[in-house]
């Protein structure tokens, strides 16, 4: 039985409605109250498990209390629990709704990656200019190296979420960050690219116009659009059930850092045909996945509401 742990600091004229909302859901046990000991915010302290299928309704019910605004609110998982009240508030069977998000938690996970240290640009640099190598040795593992390296994706999610939570902040933020670090790394690996060709570094394939990584990256087509779409849903739902493997999944699986780095390097080696191409697929990426992301967030958002209203209605009739 998955639980949450819900920690609360509440004013005293406050702690009687919020006491009576977790007291009334069957869905929450081990409840605590301890009037008066909380300090920084100074109020009654409480806590209580929430079983994971009732835990959006109950913070819902404690941001309309307004308890974030005046006290505090901290969630935190539970990974085990040896209790038989757990299981009677489930009813004895977990039910689909006990693997639903809990969306204070994942748009938690989301806000923690739109944050944009100095590290970000940093490795959007780095991972540019392994793209850049991996471009001119013709090799698809440094590829791949430079998405896994490349942190744009946090970034992009956090835009898609902005977008579904109407944060005209957020989505500047983001695009902000994108826009200058994406030309950090077209700046820094265009001038490595101007270095390569002025050395005479690039491979003999490359040199030659054998250049099957480039083409594939400088060429937009109907599947770019299509990979984008799929990686853009399994990002966001991968996000949401804390699935890192499938995470990682989507970071090899999107061009963005290497359309980068194809587009520095096609204009250090004068193809401008391939630049264009590059610019193009860097675009229709960094589009898609912002576009299906808020669409993701949004759908998954009402099926899990569906879901609930549905599991609801037995217990009600």
């Amino acid at each position: 039985m998955d639980l949450i742990h819900v920690r609360m600091v509440s004013p005293a004229r406050l702690t009687g409605a919020v006491a009576s909302l977790l007291a009334a859901d069957p869905r929450v046990v081990n409840l605590v109250v301890q009037p008066g000991i909380a300090r920084k915010p100074d109020g009654d302290a409480l806590s209580c498990d929430v079983l994971t299928g009732g835990a959006n309704d109950v913070l819902r019910g404690l941001r309309e209390l307004r308890l974030d605004e005046v006290g505090s609110i901290v969630v935190e998982p539970v990974d085990m629990a040896i209790t038989g009240h757990a299981l009677t508030a489930g009813a004895g069977r977990p039910g689909p709704l006990s693997r639903a998000p809990v969306w204070e938690e994942v748009e938690a996970r989301i806000r923690a990656q739109g944050t944009y240290a100095p590290s970000f640009y940093l490795y959007l640099v780095v991972a540019g200019l392994i793209g850049a190598v991996g471009i001119v040795t013709n090799s698809q593992i440094l590829i791949v190296a430079a998405m896994v390296v490349g942190p744009e994706y946090g970034a992009i999610v956090s835009v898609a979420l902005g977008i579904d939570r109407r944060s005209g902040r957020r989505v500047r933020e983001g695009l902000a960050a994108l826009t200058l670090g994406f030309a950090l790394a077209i700046a820094v690996t265009f001038l490595f690219g101007l270095l390569i060709r002025g050395f005479g570094l690039q491979s003999r394939a490359f040199e030659l116009g054998v250049r099957p990584v480039s083409h594939l990256i400088s060429t937009p087509d109907f599947f770019s659009v299509a990979v984008a779409t799929l990686a853009g849903i399994v990002g966001v739902v991968s996000l949401s059930e804390a699935r890192t493997s499938a995470l990682l999944g989507v970071f090899i699986s999107v061009t963005t850092i290497p359309a980068a780095a194809a587009l520095s390097v096609s204009a250090a080696f004068g193809s401008w045909a391939e630049a264009r191409g590059a610019i193009i697929q860097l675009l229709i990426n960094v589009v898609v996945l912002i576009v299906v992301g808020a669409l993701t967030l949004r759908g998954q958002r009402a099926l899990w509401r569906r879901v609930g209203r549905r599991e609801a209605r037995p217990a009600d009739g």
